[in-house]
């Protein structure tokens, strides 16, 4: 799944090649991707692209004041083209949910693998009308958002610290692979208490996320969508490499399953050498 740096990283992609262009056409792959009927995406055609910015893990284009915002869930993804294929999407014949041509003939498509589909597509007269962005918590890379502020969203909140940084009420952004290696940083379990972290620990974390974003961001940066998937894994510390050997202390990386998901990290580095349950049902880590 995308986070807020490749997130950022097509944010940034997108405006280069769609600022002031004209959407000329919106082609609908899925009828389920689009979670909105009025405005219709028809009302898009033939009007430009003023700007496009991110909310959490949400890209929204802003369409001369109507946005199309999208969010690519676990196995959605953004393909660009300089010219658009000539043909029509047809509804249910390939992974093309939605496809968006503009007037000097490019455009991109919305895609998805796989039979668990998440890809979701508005398009709405304010992004805060899409429910999603209307619950986000802050952004973590936002200049006013201060050790101060990150403190009190930790402060008695009797929850995992792993599952407190996915959670995009709490922190906009932030998903499951950037939160192991956060915590990876931090030197910090994954299962330790929010409320029960001390205040030196607690700087540490915010530290730690503040400088593992923003170094993703920059590694992004400048790179096309089709090579974003690959720059996150190369960029990995702990998540994704059970087996391997932790780059900071050469302990093995461990890993914990749950029923739809998994996380990393370094008994070393993080849990004083202590192996972590393997708590597949647990209903904290979600």
């Amino acid at each position: 799944m995308p986070e807020l740096p490749e997130v950022q990283a097509l944010v940034d992609f997108l405006a280069g090649r769609t600022l002031d262009r004209v959407v000329t056409d919106v082609e609908l792959g899925s009828i389920a991707v689009l979670k909105t009927f009025d405005p219709p995406p028809d009302s898009l055609v033939g009007r430009p692209v003023d700007g496009v910015h991110r909310h959490g893990k949400f890209v929204d284009l802003d369409v001369d004041g109507t946005h199309l915002v999208f969010h690519l869930a676990r196995a959605g993804w953004l393909r660009w083209y300089e010219e658009v294929p000539a043909t029509r999407v047809r509804p249910g014949r390939s992974p093309i949910a939605l496809r968006v041509r503009l007037d000097d003939d490019s455009g991109f498509d919305l895609t998805e693998a796989g039979t668990r589909k998440g890809l979701a597509a508005y398009v709405v007269p304010d992004p805060a009308a899409v429910p999603g962005i209307a619950s986000l918590g802050p952004d973590p890379l936002a200049e006013d958002f201060d050790l101060a502020q990150f403190t009190a969203l930790l402060e008695g909140r009797r929850t995992q610290v792993k599952g407190l940084l996915r959670d995009q009420s709490v922190l906009a952004g932030v998903g499951n692979a950037y939160s192991d290696e956060v915590l990876h940083a931090a030197r910090l379990s994954p299962f330790a208490i929010a409320a029960k972290l001390t205040e030196e620990e607690v700087a540490r974390l915010y530290e730690a996320l503040r400088t593992t974003l923003t170094a993703a961001v920059l590694a992004a940066e400048g790179r096309p969508a089709a090579e974003l998937k690959d720059a996150k894994r190369q960029g990995m510390n702990v998540h994704g490499r059970t087996g391997e050997a932790c780059p900071v202390c050469g302990d093995t990386v461990h890993e914990v399953s749950f029923a739809d998901s998994s996380l990393q990290y370094c008994p070393t580095c993080q849990t004083g050498g202590k192996e972590l349950a393997d708590r597949r049902m647990s209903r904290l880590l979600r």
